[in-house]
């Protein structure tokens, strides 16, 4: 049985100068570092389009296939004769800790325009071969979605429920005028697909070379104003207006004492089942192409959901709803074949939860932060109760730093006292991120992933996400230069595979893979 270690780090975290994270050359710098220090995998955040309109979380996109051109590299583009390197500096922006995503939606946007029409001048952009070829492969979803971003440009932002009713609804004509009318915006959108797709296959071949596995992540629910929901309303449980009557979130919990009203849409399951779940297959299929592994956000709304009405305010008044997961993954492996998944199974797991996750044979999800406490001896998130087939993080993106975790009242005295008496040794700040990295690495289970931030042993302020918050989140930046081979980052890297070597967690080599077109 092969046993891996991986590092968490969302695309948009990576140092760069122009203000947010991409695929150039900080990513390729990135995954040498896991190479090097013997890491298997690299594990993302989706990596849909963000929006500020949407709180620049990935788990709110106006699409479940497109990807985020935030994350679409300048100096990519350069390489592809579309920039020139004296271009580069009217885009770059401030360095800083954290993203400043509008500056970035501005700066990114105009770029993206400017080599749209310098494109476009050059003649026969439809005519291009790689351009045709991606909008045939894509066109599942590609000629919804630009021409979605389209009228959301043409009506200044306004969410689809509150566009003309032909549209609104769909109608053949209005579909057809809008096209005629918003030509050029809809090319625009998906040559900027075209563009970031291209870039990812690059950065894919290149992590294939180095031996590194991409773990995505796919949340269960789409965004209600996305062109997922505009073209497949009658998937999900909406009145005439276009409206949800049922938003999704899950109840009170260790996040939350009002638990999480996250407003999106729920499936009309007994729908998706009636088209043989085609657009479910479509999108996981989508995904296997892009990931190597998957992580499917919130496993346990496959098994029952908590279906909140939409007039409530928050998530305590819900209750829990059967689901079709079963049926849909059935599906699916029918379909595909192999399910290459992580059910991310945290939350209110009950019976049927653990046996559709068992019926399947996917590994689930342990977190050390939650293990310590009264609950030690029996908690599944505790060491000694790991399974084999299971992944451990020390944290995930929604948890604090290990060293923010155990300097607040998160840990407290009494967590504290008992991840000591676990340990058989006292446990400091200075000490407690080594400790539960050393935990991980050791588990029994068959993978391990340690976020960034805890192998640099961060502070809380330097947290990816806070659930039920909506300010500060999802920006966070690597510092520049601290995971560098050429600086401290190789030690830290020799170090980190010395650990998964003595715990048989190394990266096996690989061989020889032709580079992409």
């Amino acid at each position: 049985m092969r046993r891996t270690s991986g590092v968490l780090l969302h695309l948009t975290s990576l140092p760069s100068r122009f203000g947010i994270g991409d695929m150039g050359p900080e990513a390729l710098r990135f995954a040498e570092f896991l190479s090097l220090a013997g890491q298997s995998r690299w594990q993302m955040l989706p990596i849909v389009p963000t929006a500020s309109s949407l709180g620049n979380s990935p788990y709110s996109s106006f699409s479940a296939f497109a990807g985020n051109t935030l994350c679409i590299s300048p100096e990519g583009l350069c390489a592809d004769g579309l920039l020139t390197r004296d271009e580069l500096s009217a885009f770059t922006l401030p360095a800083g800790g954290r993203v400043d995503f509008p500056a970035v939606e501005r700066s990114k946007g105009a770029l993206l325009r400017q080599v749209f029409q310098r494109r476009l001048a050059a003649g026969g952009l439809e005519e291009e071969p790689g351009f045709a070829e991606f909008r045939g492969h894509n066109a599942a979803w590609l000629p919804d979605y630009s021409l979605f971003m389209a009228l959301k440009e043409h009506f200044a932002g306004a969410a689809w429920p509150h566009w003309p009713r032909d549209i609104r609804l769909r109608r053949a004509e209005a579909l057809e005028s809008y096209g005629v009318l918003l030509h050029g915006e809809i090319v625009f959108q998906q040559f900027c697909q075209w563009l970031f797709f291209r870039q990812w296959g690059r950065l894919k071949w290149e992590l294939c070379r180095l031996d590194v596995e991409i773990v995505g992540d796919v949340p269960i629910y789409v965004t209600h104003d996305s062109a997922d929901v505009w073209a497949n309303t009658r998937l999900f449980k909406l009145d005439p207006d276009g409206q949800p009557v049922f938003v999704a979130g899950v109840p009170p919990d260790y996040f939350s004492k009002t638990g999480q009203r996250w407003g999106n849409p729920v499936f009309d399951w007994e729908a998706c089942q009636a088209e043989g779940f085609a657009w479910w297959i479509r999108r996981m299929r989508h995904n296997f192409g892009l990931f190597d592994l998957v992580r499917l956000d919130h496993f346990r709304g496959f098994a029952g959901y908590w279906e909140i009405d939409a007039a409530e305010q928050t998530a305590v008044k819900g209750a829990w709803v059967p689901a079709l997961g079963r049926e849909m993954l059935e599906a699916l492996k029918a379909e595909h074949g192999h399910l290459p998944l992580i059910a991310e199974d945290l939350g209110v797991i009950t019976e049927d939860v653990v046996a559709l996750k068992e019926h399947f044979g996917l590994p689930g999800m342990k977190i050390l932060q939650f293990a310590f406490g009264p609950q030690t001896p029996f908690s599944p998130d505790s060491p000694h109760n790991h399974e084999q087939n299971c992944v451990v993080y020390t944290g995930t993106h929604d948890n604090n730093t290990t060293r923010g975790w155990f300097e607040s009242e998160e840990a407290g005295p009494g967590v504290r006292r008992v991840l000591a008496r676990y340990l058989g040794r006292r446990v400091s700040r200075d000490t407690v991120v080594r400790e539960l990295v050393r935990l991980a690495l050791a588990s029994p289970a068959r993978d391990a992933v340690l976020t960034a931030q805890d192998l640099l042993d961060l502070d809380a302020s330097h947290r990816m996400n806070t659930p039920s918050t909506t300010e500060g989140n999802w920006g966070w930046r690597l510092p520049e230069g601290r995971l560098s081979l050429s600086g401290p980052g190789r030690a830290l890297a020799e170090a980190l595979r010395g650990q998964c070597e003595l715990y048989g967690r190394t990266a096996l080599a690989g061989g020889s893979v032709p580079p992409p077109e």
